[in-house]
Order: structure tokens, then C-alpha cells, then sequence
């Protein structure tokens, strides 16, 4: 029985992605996990793996075609039998012929947040022959995507110096991102302005032009897919949300004395994220019902802490995963975060890196909110959101003092988690953050 081959979600608010490059014709044999299509949506450009092993059979969608997610893209016969070769069926009427990526108009001034210093990424292209050689010293062709290239463009990179580890040699994205990853730093040019002038504001929205007392305007397929989401959270679960305030000084003045040595050592800022990371992790391994989902009558307990964290982008949100966070320290806590917001930015996560998240940590806090009320990325059970660090008058020993203070908002689903549980929860975090003892060097 032939097997279907969909269009990924890759992030909750992707509504569609377009099919860049097919790496396999049809009627060519593929194996499972063996990169079938390239695709790019406003979040994620990525390889997309065969779900089976077998002879793609039927293209559906043709390269430079957009669908929703979850359509069907293609087909794999499974039972390994050479068929004969089909041509590509034509798009139906509901899939448009996608622009190239890089002029893509889906920038949403309406999204729930957008950062000013992300950046949007350039688009899948065929690479200049004269920019990149075609075959290594020894004659043998090179043979890489589109987005292998695009990567190796951006990172300066020699594609005869990458050792493809694909059939026949094939350079894929794994590659060259393990190659990028393991060169040295190539030294940067000397900015223009000092590193410390505030980063150009983003370009405003185009204004609403009236031509009545009102205008209508049609929702974007990802505004579209952001609110079916939300709604669907809020209808599933029991939503309710327990505040703290919480005294950051410990936290504070770790950072403060350490920054600058932590970055010497390990070429990575000291930001706030990881500190939240441990600190939530550490709860849950004392409250196990936050890292669990619920399927129907049955509470699923998870064995892995899985941490999403949601990342700002112009076009909206998304949510990378950092995969096994419990066992982590806090270097490889920080480590992981910001390669994966990094990667967030500059489309270049892969696809199981947005996938099987159990706990979330939002920050509206980096946009000076001092809470809000997250709701919950479904199938999961709770989701932790933080609030502007700032100094504030506080009463300690009877006397004013001003103290680094946070609001931290947990929002969670009340059909398995009780306010008393989720309280206690929240004392374990105020607790290891007031009382930082991890070691952070």
C-alpha cells in the first residue's frame, strides 16, 4: 500500500511551507530517513527525510509550489517494486505558485510578538557556479542541495573541503552544519558603529488605507493557523494561572560578576535564559505531572524533559526544543539555547528540533511586559512565562530596599494539575532562583 509523504508543521504557527527541491525522481528508490525534498517555510528552511523505504512513485507537489501542512506531497510504494516512471501530477487550484522565499511578503505587523533584531532569511537559490566549485581536485562531482549551498555561501565555506556522508558522497545539511560548527570563528569585519549602538528599528507595517468607515482585510494563512491553535488550547484545556514574585539578586549578581568570563571561555553571552531553564527543570524533577500530557482517560507521565522555548521572529513565533534538558548543566543549558534561537532566526532548525516539546518557557519580559497569561502548547500541560527583570522598591527587614524583581506566570491545565500542586511548583523555582548555588563557570 503506497505511503503518503506530507508537508511538515514546522513550528505551531507555520500554516503552509513550499517544496524547494525534490532530491530523489520518480521512480527512484529511497530509504527511510533518507533526505527526500527540500522544503522553506517563514521559520524553517530544512531537508525533510522519507517516512519509508521504497520507490517514490508520484510527485504531487511540484518544486517551487506551496501547500498547507499536513497535505500530501507525494507517494512511496513500500513494496520496493520498480514502477514506471510518472510524470509530476499537476497542483490543484488551492495551491499557489509560491514567489521566490527571499521576496516573501508574509511579514505580520499584527503577529502576537516581533523582534526588532531578528533578521529575515535569504531564500532558497541555485548558487552561482562561480562562487562555489562544482567538483573536487580529484574530478568528482559535488553533489549538494540549494540549501547546502545557501549555507555554505553564508558561512564562506569550500564545499571540496565537507565530506558528504549521503549516497555517492552527497553533501547534506548535517554536513555542512557540522562542518560550520567545527571550523574556527572567521574573524569579522570591523562594524561600523560601536557593538553597543541600539540595532536599527524594524521597518514598520504598511498603514491600513481607508477607502470607507472600515477596511477588511483577509487573515494571512498564518494568522489563521495562530488563532485555530489558541483556540483549540483554550478549549481543550482548563486554563488558570498562579503569578510569583520572584527576587533575582543571587541570579543578578552571578551574572553580573561572571559575564564577562563565561563569554571568554565559552564565546557565548550570559543571558537569562538558562538560569529559568534549570531552575524549571529542576521543579519538574520534584513535580513529574508538569512534564506529562493527558490522553484521554490517562495521564501520560514523559520520561524526558523536552524544554521548549519560544523565540521572537518578525513573521511570529517559534518554539525550537531543547531535546533531553534535564540532563544538562547549566553550560549545556546555555549552549543549546542560544544555538537554537540563533538557528530560529536564521531558518535553520531542523524539523525534530520543533517537535516533541512537554514543558514551555515563553519570555514576554525581553519587551518590558511585566506578565501576561501564556496559553498552553497543546498536547502539553503547562507553560511558564517571564516577566521584565527590573529594579524595584521591595520590603525587606522592615526597611525599603531596591531589588532585581521578576513576575513569573505559570499557566496550567486544571483538569490534571491542582492550584495547590502548581503553587508548590512554583516555590521550587522562586526558590532555586533566589537561592542560586549552581555553578555557572
Amino acid at each position: 500500500m503506497p505511503t503518503p509523504v506530507i508537508m511538515p508543521q514546522m513550528g505551531e504557527s507555520v500554516a503552509e511551507g513550499t517544496v524547494t527541491k525534490w532530491l530523489k525522481k520518480v521512480g527512484e528508490r529511497v530509504e527511510r530517513d533518507e533526505p527526500l525534498f527540500e522544503i522553506s517555510t517563514d521559520k524553517v528552511d530544512a531537508e525533510i527525510p522519507s517516512p519509508a523505504a521504497g520507490i517514490l512513485t508520484k510527485i504531487i507537489v511540484v518544486e517551487n509550489q506551496t501547500v498547507e501542512v499536513n497535505a500530501i506531497v507525494a507517494e512511496i510504494d513500500g513494496d520496493g517494486a520498480a514502477r514506471p516512471v510518472a510524470r509530476p501530477e499537476p497542483v490543484s487550484e488551492a495551491v499557489v505558485p509560491a514567489a521566490p522565499i527571499a521576496a516573501s511578503p508574509k511579514a505580520e505587523a499584527e503577529a502576537a510578538v516581533a523582534s526588532p533584531a531578528s533578521q529575515a532569511s535569504p531564500g532558497v537559490s541555485e548558487a552561482p557556479a562561480a562562487l562555489l566549485p562544482e567538483t573536487r581536485d580529484d574530478g568528482r562531482k559535488i553533489r549538494s542541495s540549494p540549501l547546502v549551498r545557501r549555507i555554505a555561501q553564508e558561512h564562506q565555506v569550500d564545499l571540496t573541503q565537507v565530506a558528504g556522508t549521503g549516497l555517492g558522497g552527497r553533501i547534506s545539511k548535517k554536513d555542512i552544519l557540522a562542518y560550520v560548527s567545527a571550523a574556527p570563528a572567521r574573524p569579522q569585519p570591523t562594524p561600523l558603529q560601536p557593538p553597543a549602538a541600539p540595532a536599527p528599528p524594524a521597518a514598520a507595517a504598511a498603514p491600513v488605507v481607508f477607502s470607507g468607515p472600515q477596511q477588511v482585510v483577509p487573515m494571512t494563512p498564518m494568522r489563521k493557523q495562530i488563532a485555530e491553535h489558541m483556540v483549540l488550547s483554550r478549549r481543550t484545556s482548563a486554563h488558570v494561572t498562579t503569578v510569583f514574585e520572584v527576587e533575582m539578586t543571587q541570579v543578578f549578581e552571578t551574572r553580573v560578576q561572571q559575564a564577562a568570563e563565561f563569554e571568554r571561555r565559552h564565546g557565548l553571552k550570559l543571558t537569562y535564559t538558562p538560569f529559568f531553564v534549570r531552575a524549571a527543570v529542576e521543579a519538574i524533577k520534584q513535580y513529574p505531572i508538569f512534564n506529562a500530557s493527558l490522553d484521554g482517560g490517562n495521564i501520560v507521565y514523559k520520561r524526558d524533559v523536552n524544554v521548549g522555548i519560544a523565540v521572537a521572529l518578525e513573521t511570529g513565533l517559534i518554539v525550537p526544543v531543547l531535546k533531553h534538558a534535564d540532563e544538562k548543566n547549566f553550560l549545556g543549558a546555555a549552549r543549546a539555547v542560544a544555538d537554537l534561537a540563533e538557528r530560529a532566526r536564521t531558518k535553520r532548525l531542523n524539523f525534530d528540533e520543533v517537535q516533541g516539546g512537554t514543558f514551555t518557557i515563553t519570555n514576554p519580559g525581553i519587551f518590558g511586559s511585566l506578565f501576561g497569561t501564556p496559553i498552553i502548547n497543546q498536547p502539553q500541560v503547562a507553560i511558564l512565562g517571564v516577566g521584565v527583570i527590573e529594579k524595584r522598591p521591595v520590603v525587606r527587614n522592615d526597611a525599603i530596599a531596591i531589588r532585581p524583581m521578576t513576575y513569573l506566570a505559570l499557566s496550567f491545565d486544571h483538569r490534571v494539575i491542582d492550584g495547590a500542586m502548581a503553587d508548590q511548583f512554583m516555590v521550587k523555582v522562586k526558590t532555586i532562583l533566589e537561592q542560586w548555588a549552581e555553578a555557572v563557570l
